[in-house]
Formats: structure tokens, C-alpha cells, sequence
């Protein structure tokens, strides 16, 4: 990861898609370099600058290296966020970034950020999308999957079955999705502070587990994706 290329981008402006989730578009001549993944996983690594240090003065092209002689106090920080969407008209990346108040450093920056501030990152890379052979897909993961779980939804085809469940902390954290007609979409509400997934809420009868276990499983060839923050919910989830 140390040698490759950082993209230099710019914040372009942001939106509040909810109370725990902030939309921040980025674009400039760091779109030059980047070349999008056809994964709807797609994810960048996001690397957070102290305001102090001078990247003007680093050496080009700017990798991870370039930092390693400062003090680690001002070594940069680095975070993976999904790609909700590549505009490649618009030359800007869309990231839909779970922000949970004073909880995790890319939430902090996407509820602060400005239009014009320098954004570095690295990527992109991913692992899944739909299987068109697939007689049924089952998505299934919290709010720091859902933008690959909009992504995937956008990229079934029009006659796609299958079922979606998502976890958020409450009903004012739904968000809009497309998706085909016969997908159907599980708002799983997980209560209290939406950045926490408590030791009882990460067992057998955790409300994701719990919604997904119990779903009707449809005949066929299934193809599934889960994923998320919850690393205890999700090794529940996994096949």
C-alpha cells in the first residue's frame, strides 16, 4: 500500500442524506489518474492529512512513502470508504460516509468538509458484483455497507429477485433506494446509539441476524453479499 499513487482530489460539496450519513462529492484533476472499479464494492482508502503538514513539499508522485519521514504524530491516517457511485460526466466520485458525531475519523471530516478542500486518496479497489446467472441475490449488511448495498440494487437487472436487508439506527436513518421491482428491501432497526452494536446485540438474535435467518429463502442459485462495521453481527452472517 506504501507505493501506491495518491490521487489528489477536491471537496466539491456534501449533503445530508441522513442523521448518520453524510454524501461528500470530490472531483478535480485527481479524476485524471483514477480509474473506476467495476465492483459495486468499490472502495477508496482515504488518507487524512494534518492541517500542518505542507503535501506542496512533498515528492511527486505522492505515495504513502512520501510521509514516512515525518514525525508519527503527523503521519497521515487512513480509512476505507465505499464508492457510491462514479459521475463520469461530472469527473466526481460520490461517497456516502456514516458519520457518528466525535466517533471515527472519516465521519468527523465528511460532516466538516468544505467545498475546495484537498481530499487524497488511494484506489480503487473491490471484490463483488451481481452474478447475472444468479437465480436470486441476498445483500444484507449496516449503514457502512449501504453504499455498495445502493450500488448492487442499481445494478441488478430489471427482472432481478431477491432481498436486501440493512441496518440503521432507526427509521430517520432510511434512505431513498432504487432497485427492481422484485427486490425486496429490510429496514432492520437496531435502536439506541447508532455507532454501537453492544455484546448482546451481536449474537444469534442480534436484529440483523435475527431478520435474515428468519427471511423466507427463495429456490435456486443464490448469490450473497454482507458486509459491515458489526465485524461480531457479520461472522454471525456469514456462510
Amino acid at each position: 500500500m506504501a507505493g501506491r499513487p495518491v490521487h489528489t482530489f477536491e471537496v466539491v460539496g456534501t449533503q445530508q442524506l441522513a442523521p448518520h450519513m453524510v454524501r461528500v462529492r470530490v472531483g478535480g484533476s485527481g479524476f485524471d489518474t483514477f480509474v473506476p472499479s467495476e465492483f459495486t464494492d468499490s472502495y477508496v482508502k482515504l488518507v487524512f492529512v494534518a492541517h500542518d503538514v505542507g503535501v506542496a513539499a512533498l515528492p511527486r508522485p505522492l505515495t504513502l512513502d512520501c510521509f514516512s519521514s515525518l514525525p508519527p504524530e503527523k503521519q497521515p491516517a487512513v480509512r476505507t470508504l465505499t464508492v457510491r457511485r462514479v459521475d463520469a460526466a461530472a469527473r466526481e466520485i460520490v461517497l456516502d460516509v456514516v458519520a457518528h458525531g466525535e466517533h471515527g475519523v472519516a465521519g468527523q471530516w465528511a460532516a466538516a468538509a468544505q467545498p475546495g478542500e484537498p481530499v487524497y486518496l488511494m484506489g480503487p479497489n473491490g471484490a463483488y458484483k451481481p452474478d447475472p446467472e444468479a437465480d436470486w441475490h441476498l445483500l444484507a449488511g449496516d449503514e457502512s455497507a449501504l453504499p455498495a448495498i445502493a450500488a448492487a440494487l442499481e445494478a441488478l437487472p430489471a427482472d432481478a429477485v431477491g432481498k436486501a436487508f440493512i441496518e440503521v439506527a432507526g427509521p430517520d436513518d432510511e434512505i431513498e433506494l432504487r432497485a427492481p421491482e422484485s427486490v425486496q428491501i429490510n429496514w432492520v432497526y437496531r435502536g439506541g446509539r447508532a455507532d454501537l452494536v453492544s455484546a448482546d446485540r451481536a449474537g444469534d438474535h442480534a436484529p440483523l441476524i435475527e431478520a435474515v435467518k428468519t427471511a423466507l429463502w427463495l429456490p435456486g442459485q443464490v448469490h450473497v453479499f454482507i458486509h459491515g462495521e458489526a465485524q461480531a453481527v457479520m461472522h454471525n452472517l456469514r456462510p
